[in-house]
């Protein structure tokens, strides 16, 4: 495979980042930047590390892998080599760690005061758990976000690390990448990016203090307006075991639920708190009464605020996804489109993930102009798999 700086699609075209390679939000944020067009290497450990890589890997699509054994003085200097002429750098370690290594904010100032250095944390770079370990869960515990998420009672449920690692996390570090970019341009000044998953989340459920500074949001699950308090935000069981999602808040929706419904003569009044679990017991009944793909006939496509729940694989099938092409096959895999969608400068997906760390070694470090690539191979400070 050869590599040729430029050559993006979308409006980052031209965009150069250097990615140390680490696990979760790091790298889907660098997905993205390089989905939107960015020209991003990606600096691995000889070997990789646990949790990522492989073909299978799409959180490093688009990208090539380098593997630096950065022990070796002579990788550390490949790396400022590279964010010489880089725009941003993006790293995800425990704070410190960078500046051991000799590749800290104020290593790579030295050679390129205008660059974006992006630290992907779930703590922060401050704080009394900074150099902690923790997890997606973790993170999303301490910012009152956990707590009122499921629609059980007995204890929270977290929704895999989608709140914390890519919501809280690598979206908002993206956000302060392109930020920090724009503001690069005028003033001709990089900066630090500490994108911590504890801000990004708190940030995140921006409408949750909103409610709780209301005075009317209770801080227990299944008990307000959005968190399937209301029977008419919910979801029901189908008569073949699978479900219906039914988020019909506003009147006019709610309209079209309970006469597509069959009950408008037999459902209570909706605006009487003391109908509530009448109302819900109506419902329940009524969606168990057929089948998801009968639900789906009668609802999809109306105003009711009424879907089907479906697994991936049949997501990637469905029409509205279809028309659309989110999910595409490339390389051989299905996998989802760059987002979001621009009108003139479109992005498309390019190299598939490395099979393997330091797959692209040679020629990744030659596009990027390092001089005497096989030197380093021969001192085993660079790695070719």
């Amino acid at each position: 495979m050869t590599f040729e700086l430029g050559q993006g699609t979308g409006p980052l075209r031209g965009v150069k980042v250097v990615e140390i390679a680490g696990i979760g939000p790091s790298p889907h944020a660098c997905m993205m930047l390089a989905d939107l067009g960015a020209d991003v290497i990606r600096i691995e450990r000889p070997g990789g590390q646990a949790l990522t890589g492989g073909s299978h890997d799409l959180l490093n699509r688009g990208r090539p892998s380098v593997a630096l054994n950065l022990k070796d003085p002579a990788a550390v200097e490949t790396v400022l080599q590279l964010v010489e002429d880089a725009d941003v750098l993006i790293e995800g370690m425990r704070p410190g760690v960078t500046e051991r290594m000799g590749i800290g904010p104020d290593d790579c100032f030295a050679r390129n005061p205008r660059l974006v250095y992006g630290r992907m944390t779930g703590w922060g770079q401050t704080g009394p758990f900074a150099h902690v370990a923790g997890h997606d869960m973790n993170y999303i515990a301490i910012t009152g976000t956990l707590h009122g998420l499921g629609q059980v009672k007995e204890k929270p449920q977290f929704p895999g690390n989608l709140v914390g690692d890519f919501g809280g996390g690598s979206t908002y570090l993206v956000i302060g990448i392109l930020a920090a970019l724009l503001e690069a341009k005028a003033s001709g000044q990089g900066q630090v990016i500490d994108a911590a998953i504890v801000d990004g989340t708190a940030n995140l459920n921006a409408m949750g203090a909103a409610f709780l500074a209301g005075g009317g949001f209770k801080e227990e699950r299944a008990s307000n307006l959005l968190d399937g308090g209301v029977p008419y935000y919910d979801i029901y069981e189908t008569a073949d075991g699978e479900h219906m999602s039914v988020g019909s808040l506003e009147p006019q929706f709610y309209e079209v639920l309970i006469d597509l419904l069959g009950v408008r003569e037999t459902a209570p009044d909706r605006y009487d708190p003391a109908n509530g679990e009448a109302l819900r017991a109506l419902f329940t009944e009524t969606f168990k009464s057929k089948t998801q793909a009968q639900w789906v006939e009668i609802f999809e496509g109306t105003d009711a605020c009424v879907a089907g729940i479906i697994p991936m694989s049949e997501a990637i099938k469905h029409p509205h996804m279809a028309a659309r092409e989110v999910f595409v096959e490339h390389h051989g895999i299905v996998q989802p489109q760059p987002a979001p969608r621009f009108s003139r400068t479109a992005a498309t997906l390019s190299h598939p993930p490395a099979p393997q760390p330091g797959a692209h070694t040679r020629e990744a470090l030659a596009a990027w102009g390092v001089g005497d690539v096989d030197a380093l191979l021969e001192s085993g400070a660079a790695v070719q798999a």
